[in-house]
């Protein structure tokens, strides 16, 4: 859970087939083929391990790559994994491939500093792992990988919540591989997936513990996630793309991030600070529209 970030600086706006063969190939065979290209979800580091500096909160880790040389923030809640699936702890020397989600705010500086929400260190040549967003066909188009899961397949999430096949659908998942088929988009049994959501909250917290927990401060302004606390309210919230309208009855608020004006009914009223996206998929808002919205 993320307690008390702070954000100094001003935050821009983000924006948010084929039949199988039977014919398996090795996961790190190349398919070549013509395919539409996909905006890529999460993006990827990869190198090895040629520096490592810890504090307190976490350990940067210089990584060095064919063109520059990067670093990985690690805290306790970064997943680490080899890629067979077995946890581990990096360490100098090790080869890896660190993923972190295209939406996550970076820190301006250089070398470019990243966040990832997973590392997996490349052991096993006979082995794949690669995080993506999955689609309710479990297919990443990004990836061009297709997860056929069945009764074999390991299925795990990072908030240690039960999860089933059902609940991969549109999640951004950790997966292990060996073998694709010649297709496209390529397709494999997993023989393990992990669900990155660590930032799920607990059905039973309240909304205080909820704005406890998870918030930014952004200028001085408490930023809270909308979503959360707007469902947990009773409103529902329907996406605009650039945005969100959230109604209950004849309540309804519509919000665009990057934008201090929203919409209440028919008048037009102004935020403190404009909702932004300041974690993946996640938009936050002025907690005064959450309190707002409690009356």
């Amino acid at each position: 859970m993320k307690w008390n970030k702070m954000i100094p600086f001003a935050m821009s706006a983000l924006l948010i087939g084929g039949v199988a063969v039977p014919e398996a190939v090795s996961a790190k065979e190349e398919v070549k083929a013509e395919v539409t290209s996909e905006e890529k979800a999460f993006i990827k580091v990869e190198g090895t391990i040629d520096g490592i500096e810890k504090s307190n909160e976490l350990t940067l880790y210089t990584v060095k790559g064919d063109e520059d040389s990067p670093v990985l923030a690690i805290t306790d809640e970064t997943l680490i994994f080899d890629n067979t699936g077995q946890k581990t702890k990096l360490k100098k020397g090790d080869k890896v491939s660190a993923y972190t989600h295209a939406d996550k705010p970076m820190v301006m500086i250089y070398p470019p500093q990243y966040t990832p929400d997973a590392v997996i260190v490349e052991e096993d040549e006979a082995n794949t792992a690669v995080v993506g967003l999955f689609d309710d066909e479990l297919v990443d188009p990004y990836l061009k990988l297709q997860l056929n899961v069945d009764d074999s397949t390991d299925i795990s999430s990072a908030s240690g919540n039960k999860v089933n096949a059902d609940d991969l659908k549109g999640e951004d998942l950790l997966v292990f591989y060996k073998e694709t088929t010649r297709s496209i988009p390529a397709q494999t049994t997993p023989e393990k997936v992990v669900v990155l959501d660590i930032n799920t909250v607990d059905e039973d917290a309240t909304v205080e513990q909820i704005i406890k927990d998870d918030h930014y401060m952004v200028d001085g302004v408490k930023m809270v996630p909308l979503r959360l606390l707007a469902e947990k309210l009773g409103y529902v919230v329907d996406s605009t793309g650039v945005g969100a309208v959230i109604s209950k009855g004849a309540p309804s608020y519509t919000i665009t991030r990057g934008q201090k004006e929203y919409g209440y009914n028919k008048s037009l009223l102004q935020f403190e600070a404009a909702p932004e996206l300041l974690e993946p998929r996640k938009t936050y808002v002025p907690v005064g529209l959450i309190e707002e919205m409690m009356k």
